[in-house]
Formats: structure tokens, sequence, C-alpha cells
């Protein structure tokens, strides 16, 4: 499978709250987008993901950016009403609290669709949730690491009653099982590009 990026599109607008560097923050969501740069990328990401989503007829998506090569790095899984889309590329690990190594591209982006309706503060919880699997998973596959120096999360829902998506949850349960599926398969896609070259 090759292609250079990944759209999904919603039957009907979900909440979203991302770090994604197109249409970040606490907003509404027609669907998202994993968007491929080069690995030397410098450009005006704003224009770059507006334009992206002109071009492709995209209206009030939310866009992530990454390096790796989405068409060999996409994984999805799926765990109750938790969908994960992931993209691994793992270049620049780095652990929360200590100095970054030299900055090279690498970035994990999670994006995460959720069947129940979650307050702002589930989604919240639902990302700190996901963080925490990402860790676990990153450390289980034997990467001193945290996640790397630019990762891209998001989580999309209805919005509704569920307040809660922490680690001691049914919500929370099945988004741990659909990150560490999705990263896993993911990171070792990723390193299978990079033995083939």
């Amino acid at each position: 499978m090759r292609f250079d990026h990944f759209i999904k599109r919603f039957n009907e607008p979900l909440l979203a709250l991302s770090n994604a560097p197109h249409r970040g923050g606490l907003t509404k969501a027609n669907g998202f987008f994993f968007m491929m740069v080069s690995k030397n990328y410098a450009g005006n990401y704003r224009k770059d993901c507006a334009d992206f989503e002109r071009e492709h007829g995209l209206k009030n998506f939310v866009g992530f950016m990454t390096a790796a090569e989405v068409g060999k790095v996409l994984s999805v899984a799926m765990s109750g009403s938790v969908t994960a889309y992931v993209t691994a590329g793992i270049t620049n690990p780095a652990v929360a609290g200590d100095v970054p190594p030299p900055w090279t591209p690498g970035t994990i982006n999670i994006a995460l669709v959720i069947g129940d309706g979650l307050t702002v503060g589930a989604m919240a919880n639902a990302i700190m949730t996901a963080t925490e699997a990402k860790t676990y998973t990153l450390l289980r596959l034997g990467y001193n690491a945290t996640g790397t120096t630019s990762d891209g999360i998001g989580v999309f829902a209805p919005e509704g009653g569920v307040e809660w998506a922490g680690t001691a949850t049914e919500l929370g349960v099945s988004i741990g099982k659909a990150i560490r599926k999705a990263l896993e398969e993911s990171i070792e896609k990723w390193e299978m590009t990079r033995s083939v070259k």
C-alpha cells in the first residue's frame, strides 16, 4: 500500500480536542487527515495544511503532519467503542523532562475516534490514558522513551455525558487496548521500512 496521506471522514461532525497543527485545540470536525511531509520539512505548516484541505475538497478537518510514510506505517485498531488510527516514526525518541537529543524528524500521531458521547473533561482524560498506553508500548518494545519530540494526538467523539475515560473505566481500558495494538503494529511497520533501505 502506497499513499502519502490518509483522510478519515466522519458521518457527522464530532467534537475534537487535539494538539494538531491544523485546527488544533477544541473544535468541531468533519474528519481528520494525516499528511506526509519531507524529512527535511521546514515549510509554513499553517499554509500547507490549509492548502491540503482545500485541494482535497475538505472543510473543517483536523490535520496532522508526519515525515513517516503514511501508507506503510498507518495502523488501525478497535476496542469497544474506540478506534485508534496511528502513524509512528521514532527517529527522535525523547523522555519527558530530559533535555531532548539533537532534533531529527519523527512523529507518533494518534487519532482516537470514540463512539460514546463525551464531556470535554472526558476527552482530556482520554488523552491522558492514550499517552500512558503510548509510553507503556514504547518501553515494552525496548525504546527508552516516553514519546518523540513532536507527537500529535486527537480525540474525536460526539458531545455527551460520559465524564471519565481513565484507566479504571471501561472506556479507558478500550482506549489502552486500541492504542497499544495500533502503535505496536505501526512501529513494527516503521522498523521494517528502515530495515529495507
